[in-house]
């Protein structure tokens, strides 16, 4: 039997990615996005994820501050935050590195804590952040460039499959896991400097696999006021096991395929059924196109943000995820400035003033 033509892809992706192996919208419309629905939640799910967080509190963070740079200097001076390098207690006990931004300008009215894409981080970047944040930008375990080798693979496709065997070992959960124990360091550290730091109210930045790790970790922890996540992955892995994609997820799909008893830790793992018990306000940026997370996922987990009654969802619709496309610089500008809008409407300054 000849298998059916290509369906050709819809406009404007035929022109801007016509060599594409793959559709990156799946056959879905702005209106289908929306009407996905987060997986079902296991039994247990909740409480699973609440005991992992008290016991991440137990934990010392132990913070030490190494050099910053290649010259040996202790701190980097950018225009608006000086830069450390800090060493601190991961979940397990492994010791993770991290960067460290402390406004030049005064003390921070706010924390970000900003993760990153499965490709890990070579440096800080500031574009979503306000001028007058103290920034923890952690580097998840085994991800270069501060911890390659440490705790987990180097690849997203080994990493992604690291410990899926059991719920209580999967590199995707504690991964998630070290988020709180990245913002208890950063807490910490503002703490040594002025004790009056250690209750400052915490905001989440994380892309990709930091949008993916991010809902897992932030309904438990109340000391965030609030959140970006922009093209979150591990949601709803009911489509995204049906769905073959050019990132992470593929290693998980022929995974699964050969080990079905996997679905059953993933569950324990997914984004979207995280994302409904949410408490804060959240910002999602869902692409329309994306070859490396698929759009139903990600829209999984703004659905189920806008499903949790605690939460309230700002949802922005990019063109395309994971890609370069036209008028993606104005995309970015935008959701940069709104991430920052979000910090600020959240956590204003005691004096009522807001910087950006």
């Amino acid at each position: 039997m000849t298998a059916p033509p290509p369906r050709p892809l819809p406009a404007p992706y035929d022109r801007w990615f016509a060599d594409s192996p793959i559709d990156g919208t799946y056959g879905y419309d702005r209106d289908a996005l929306l009407a996905v629905e987060p997986a079902a939640e296991p039994d247990g799910f909740a409480d699973l994820w609440r005991s992992w967080y008290a016991r991440s509190r137990e934990v010392r963070s132990d913070v030490v501050a190494e050099r910053a740079d290649a010259e040996g200097a202790a701190t980097v001076r950018r225009a608006t935050h000086d830069v450390f390098v800090i060493t601190h207690t991961g979940d397990g006990g492994l010791r993770l590195r991290a960067w460290v931004a402390l406004p030049v300008d005064g003390p921070p009215r706010v924390g970000v804590v900003h993760s990153h894409g499965y490709g890990g981080r070579d440096a800080p970047s500031f574009e979503r952040v306000p001028r007058d944040a103290a920034v923890g930008f952690p580097v998840a375990r085994g991800l270069g460039a501060l911890n390659r080798g440490v705790g987990a693979p180097d690849t997203s496709s080994a990493h992604v499959l690291h410990g899926i065997e059991a719920v209580d070992t999967y590199a995707v959960g504690r991964s998630a896991v070290d988020l709180w124990h990245a913002a208890t360091a950063l807490l910490d550290m503002l703490a040594e400097r002025d004790p009056a730091l250690a209750d400052l109210p915490l905001y989440y930045v994380g892309t990709s696999f930091g949008g993916g790790i991010g809902a897992l970790a932030l309904p438990w922890d109340d000391r965030f006021v609030g959140a970006t996540l922009e093209v979150p992955t591990f949601g709803q892995h009911d489509l995204r096991l049906q769905m073959p994609c050019l990132g992470s997820g593929e290693a998980v799909r022929h995974h699964v395929a050969d080990h079905p008893e996997a679905r059953e830790v993933l569950a324990f793992h997914d984004a979207s059924v995280a994302a409904t018990h949410l408490r804060i306000p959240v910002r999602v940026e869902c692409a329309a196109w994306d070859t490396s997370v698929p759009p139903p996922g990600q829209f999984g987990v703004a659905n189920g943000v806008a499903r949790a009654p605690g939460a309230a969802l700002d949802l922005t619709v990019l063109t395309a995820g994971h890609a370069a496309y036209p008028g993606q610089a104005r995309e970015q500008a935008a959701a940069y400035a709104a991430t920052r809008a979000h910090i600020t409407n959240l956590a204003p300054n005691p004096s009522g003033t807001r910087r950006t």
